[in-house]
């Protein structure tokens, strides 16, 4: 096994391999953790990859478990352990089972990273509602009491809605079409990618998160060539490989594999993304359970 450090590795990369590894199927896998299989699929490489061993023997009837992988699995047993005894003791702080939660999810971060979460929420409530959506449509459901709480990127305008910031900040990262000659370096400052266009999106979208990356836009003296932004992460990367621009996007979504377009960190470290949590005041005491829950996933996770 390698020797590199491993003090990053998201625990949510061990907790989709102990599934896979319990179902020795990605399809059954993916079902049981709320996502589609080619991200599971993703996941598992790239878990693979971190470790530097093969944790499982694919063939046509599933997957069977490598030596290296039922080692694994025994070393991260009692940390998953740990973990679900930690949401069980959050989840008594409801002291009843809850009948329904109609929340939201920002399409901001990558999706796996909620999906730990969204098992635990699947598992204590009765009827799960969850909309997917951009931060700032997820306020306005919240506000007109369509959704009774939403995860969020930050920052972001929550005008008469009680927000709480969590444990979980990313690193906005370059995507580049691959044929970019930037796309070479393993680190990029913005000021090196002037000239070259950006898909962006419109202010009126997203005002608070416009003017604050707007504002250290400015300060390390980047100035994009906008395009306007597609709304589906999709088409936006299929552009980017076709090498009509780059984008910038929280640091999970580096977890995709797209042929074609690479990712990049950033030198400049003000420009990140955070996670809260929105509600109407009145449910704040409601949902306080929901709210330990989150904190407690985002410190794990993060």
């Amino acid at each position: 096994m390698t020797t590199s450090p491993l003090h990053a590795l998201d625990i949510r990369l061990l907790r989709y391999f102990a599934v896979v590894a319990e179902e020795n199927n990605m399809r059954r896998a993916a079902d049981r953790l709320y996502m589609s299989q080619p991200p599971l699929s993703r996941h598992i490489r790239q878990l693979e990859e971190r470790l530097g061993v093969t944790l499982f023997v694919r063939h046509t009837k599933g997957l069977t478990l490598t030596a290296d992988g039922l080692r694994v699995l025994e070393i991260i047993r009692p940390l998953l352990a740990q973990q679900d005894e930690t949401y069980m003791a959050l989840s008594q702080l409801a002291q009843a089972e809850v009948p329904s939660l109609r929340i939201g999810l920002t399409t901001a971060f990558e999706q796996g990273v909620f999906a730990s979460l969204e098992a635990v929420l699947a598992a204590q409530v009765e009827a799960l509602h969850v909309v997917r959506h951009g931060s700032p449509e997820l306020v306005r459901q919240v506000r007109r009491g369509k959704l009774d709480a939403a995860l969020v990127a930050l920052p972001l305008e929550t005008p008469a809605l009680s927000l709480t910031r969590l444990n979980r900040q990313e690193p906005l990262i370059a995507a580049l079409p691959a044929q970019w000659p930037e796309a070479e370096q393993e680190r990029l400052t913005l000021s090196a990618l002037n000239g070259r266009p950006l898909f962006w999106f419109k202010r009126e979208r997203n005002p608070a998160f416009f003017d604050s990356t707007r504002d250290i836009f400015r300060r390390v003296g980047y100035v994009p060539a906008c395009l306007e932004e597609p709304l589906e992460h999709d088409v936006l990367l299929a552009r980017i490989a076709r090498g009509e621009g780059l984008s910038l996007f929280p640091a999970s979504f580096a977890a995709i594999q797209r042929q074609g377009v690479v990712f990049r960190a950033i030198d400049e470290t003000a420009l990140c993304v955070e996670c809260g949590l929105v509600m109407l005041p009145e449910n704040a005491a409601r949902l306080a359970w929901l709210l330990e829950m989150a904190q407690a996933d985002s410190r794990v996770t993060n």
